[in-house]
């Protein structure tokens, strides 16, 4: 049983964490590296993450400043850039290449709000899926050790289980939940600021 835990603890750490790196990536009009995590530049014939290619900094609040550590990759960081998704537009000036992030209007944050509220309810099923196969594993577990009648007794009456449950596969599931929650929440606050 504690074996059953420790993996399902595991699994709803990771994705929580992926959690939070998917809404570290959602723009909210302040710069972050972070929104850059997913640009790759084509360097030395293979494609690498921008932040192997140069030092990535954020001197303002809305400024991303871009230092390659070989000066002929700036026109192809240029080019990923305009490829990305972002929409940013760049600058340089042979050495630097800057990023003016633009300031959301509020039908954008709005907009955004619900991305953040789709990638935290991806990640709240993904632990909900965990619990499940958490609680298979258990009901097999219960199963194999008494026949059949430890599996209807532990299971029997308890079908519905939710907040405040002394199931501790349901208490790791809230608990992980809501820290998504929190991080949901922290996210939209971030996005809603002017």
């Amino acid at each position: 049983m504690q074996q059953i835990l420790q993996q399902a603890e595991s699994r709803m750490k990771k994705t929580v964490e992926a959690t939070a790196t998917k809404l570290s990536h959602v723009q909210t009009g302040r710069a972050t590296t972070a929104l850059l995590d997913q640009v790759s530049v084509t360097y030395y014939g293979s494609k690498s993450p921008l932040s192997q290619v140069g030092t990535i900094t954020t001197p303002e609040p809305r400024l991303l400043v871009i230092q390659p550590w070989d000066k002929t990759l700036i026109t192809e960081i240029e080019k990923a850039i305009a490829l990305s998704d972002l929409g940013f537009s760049t600058s340089n000036d042979g050495n630097v290449i800057r990023i003016l992030v633009p300031e959301l209007t509020m039908e954008r944050r709005t907009e955004l709000t619900k991305v953040v509220r789709k990638l935290a309810e991806e990640g709240k099923v993904a632990i909900r899926n965990i619990r499940r196969d958490a609680n298979e594993a258990v009901k097999d577990l219960e199963g194999g050790d008494g026949g059949g009648g430890g599996k209807s007794r532990s299971r029997g009456g308890n079908k519905k289980r939710g907040k405040g449950s002394n199931d501790p596969v349901q208490q790791l599931t809230d608990a992980y939940i809501d820290q998504i929650s929190e991080l949901t929440e922290a996210k939209e606050s971030e996005l809603l600021e002017t």
